[in-house]
């Protein structure tokens, strides 16, 4: 198209959308000139003195999004297509973990190969970390067109770390896991959960949360269950709608005030054979039949209701499963055009973006398929997950993504490889295109290109503030689900007691009038913070040294169980367990005499309800099972499907 119809084109589309005035934004500017045209001001991102249709913020986000691709250069438009890693200072820069932003690592990426989506996992207290980000963001200022950087983040306002899955939560309010809120099965609360972390992310500078997790908990002994709305296929799609809706302000899509969701994993990645994480090549297969394919997209229809920004593809290859009565490829769903293209957008329509998993096309080299020898440490450097098309080249793997309905790559920056597959005639610019109007269309419905910047000073007050602290206790307290209560031992009250404590504060206990006692004996009742059993089956591999895997019963000679026998054989015993995963609690039921279960709780909240201040609220998110012989019988797809529960789906007992 010649520069004078293009000239055309943009007059004609602001005549058609400038007949609804919006209100002046707020510009940010420290790099771009600020131009006025009608009365109005405007950011000069080309700095070319015209006011050009993306820079216009009267214009629709798709008009923009579409004068914006444009003019962006072929290798821009790829740099656009990667989802990176902003880089810290330190020896873990490289992952993003650190204290601040190493700037000259992060003006190559972003100025210097057109990346301008990130993952940040940077910590520190909100000022700083609002500061840091707003530094990524005059980088980005900087550049040919100004395109303003989306800086996305793992959940930060619970309990459990681990890296890849969750970022550390600095001075952000905590909440418990989305277990506890499937526990509660409160729309109200999770979508005020929403709003409340909405508010905290765009103060600090961050725009897009890689959540919900939609997933199911079907399979009881899956390292990721922490992450999900447990096994009730209905229940979740109701919480994930509320999640969503809080975090994206709304039901419409997001604004200049919203987070991008991502909704995760598409799917059926609950299913994983023996539990076992597709983070890991031992873990790539999930088993799941076409008819509980269906049961476990319910969640996924929530989200959608809402709205939801972006989709994100399970690492798993679904075994079994079939698409209108043909198998589903046997390769991860980043690669699967079944699942992305017919299912997501020709079933359910869905017309947002499609970001992938972290690192799907990297190789999986020896280290990565078989683990690093005994005594050395796995490192992420083997980390990659192209299952299923280990076989490809890397160029292949992003051609076949792209056909598959890919529009971003999550944990890579290798922008080359669309351009040489574009060059080699293996995808039309155009569809690259597309995909960089959905990202932009983003950005643009964010502000961003109006004010990337926020204010550190506002940061500090607004983050962590008492009203959302006291919420997020509020939900930890309520979330609490209480299995046993031998004799009515619980509440405890307030009066004079002497208790025992074993993995909590004893410095808490004081607020309740309570002395602490030094040894078990010398006590009234004691009270134990205990951890769901687990072993870590596969410590050569970087994941599966993190990740909680295997054996749900406690046994003899495990150290916290030994800890309760030892503690219960001489005074009544509370024991609290955080339940990231479906534990075995039989051993439990005949040694303490009452057993509280928590979905991530602070000290402060668990002797609240101990004490009696508060009351537990919480029912099960997920059945218990029995015995390990009956979690290997049952099928990784369906739903409490266990043969003798110990404790049901939604059983949870109340105070007197």
């Amino acid at each position: 198209m010649t520069h004078r119809r293009l000239a055309l084109a943009a007059g004609l589309l602001v005549a058609a959308t400038l007949d609804a005035q919006p209100a002046q934004p707020t510009l940010g500017t420290r790099a771009a000139p600020v131009i006025e045209r009608d009365g109005r001001r405007f950011r000069d991102l080309n700095r070319d003195g015209t006011l050009q249709p993306y820079e216009d913020w009267r214009l629709a986000p798709d008009v923009r999004a579409r004068d914006l691709v444009s003019r962006m250069t072929l290798a821009e438009k790829a740099g656009a297509m990667m989802h990176g890693t902003a880089r810290a200072e330190g020896p873990m820069g490289i992952a993003g973990v650190g204290g601040r932003y190493d700037l000259a690592q992060n003006t190559a990426l972003i100025a210097g190969r057109g990346i301008n989506s990130v993952i940040t996992r940077l910590g520190g207290d909100p000022a700083s970390l609002a500061a840091q980000n707003d530094a990524l963001q005059e980088i980005a200022e900087r550049g040919r067109l100004g395109i303003p950087v989306t800086v996305s983040t793992d959940p930060r306002h619970h309990f459990q770390y681990v890296i890849g899955e969750s970022a550390q939560t600095g001075r952000m309010s905590q909440w418990p896991e989305t277990l506890g809120f499937a526990a509660l099965g409160d729309t109200a609360l999770v979508r005020r959960f929403g709003d409340v972390a909405r508010r905290e992310y765009r103060a600090v500078g961050i725009h897009m949360t890689l959540s919900p997790q939609a997933d199911l908990a079907t399979e009881p002994r899956w390292s990721r269950i922490n992450g999900t709305f447990g096994e009730d296929a209905d229940l979740a799609a109701r919480l994930v709608r509320a999640y969503v809706a809080g975090f994206q302000h709304g039901t419409r899509g997001t604004d200049s005030v919203g987070v991008l969701a991502i909704v995760k994993h598409w799917v059926g990645y609950g299913a994983q054979r023996e539990g076992l994480d597709s983070h890991s090549a031992y873990g790539r297969h999930a088993a799941i039949t076409a008819h509980d394919l269906s049961y476990h997209v319910k969640p996924f229809l929530g989200a959608f209701a809402a709205g939801v920004a972006g989709v994100m593809p399970t690492y798993s290859i679904l075994d079994g499963a079939t698409i209108d009565g043909r198998p589903v490829e046997s390769v991860g769903g980043g690669y699967n055009r079944q699942l992305l293209t017919e299912l997501l957008r020709g079933r359910y329509g869905f017309q947002g973006l499609v970001l992938t998993d972290w690192r799907i096309t990297n190789d999986c080299g020896p280290r990565c398929v078989a683990g690093v020898p005994a005594g050395q440490q796995p490192s992420f450097a083997d980390v990659g997950m192209p299952w299923g098309v280990e076989t490809l080249s890397k160029q292949e793997r992003f051609v076949k993504a792209v056909r598959a309905g890919v529009d971003q790559f999550g944990g890579t920056e290798e922008a080359e490889q669309l351009v040489n597959a574009v060059h080699d005639g293996e995808l039309a610019e155009s569809r690259l295109d597309a995909s960089v109007r959905r990202i932009m269309v983003s950005k643009f419905r964010l502000g961003l290109f109006e004010n990337p910047y926020v204010d550190a000073a506002r940061a500090a007050t607004l983050v962590g503030d008492s009203s959302a602290v006291a919420q997020g206790l509020d939900a930890q307290r309520r979330a609490l689900v209480l299995l046993e209560n031998a004799g009515g031992l619980l509440p405890l009250g307030t009066g004079a007691r002497r208790v025992y404590v074993h993995g909590i504060d004893p410095q808490v206990v004081a607020r309740y009038g309570w002395t602490v006692a030094d040894d078990p004996s010398r006590a009234d009742v004691a009270i134990v913070r205990i951890g769901a059993p687990y072993q870590t089956l596969h410590p050569g591999y970087v994941f599966g040294a993190m990740q909680h895997e295997g054996d749900l019963a406690f046994h003899d000679g495990d150290a916290e169980y030994e800890a309760v026998k030892r503690i219960a054989a001489v005074v009544p015993t509370v024991v609290t367990v955080y339940l990231d995963r479906p534990a075995i609690l039989a051993a439990l039921r005949g040694t303490a005499r009452a057993i509280v279960a928590n979905f991530g709780v602070s000290d402060v909240a668990l002797l609240d309800v101990i004490a009696g201040r508060a009351k537990p609220e919480g029912r099960l998110p997920f059945e218990l099972p029995s015995s390990m012989a009956e979690v290997e019988a049952q099928r990784p797809d369906l739903p409490h499907d266990t043969a003798h529960p110990l404790y049901r789906l939604g059983y949870g007992l109340r105070y007197r």
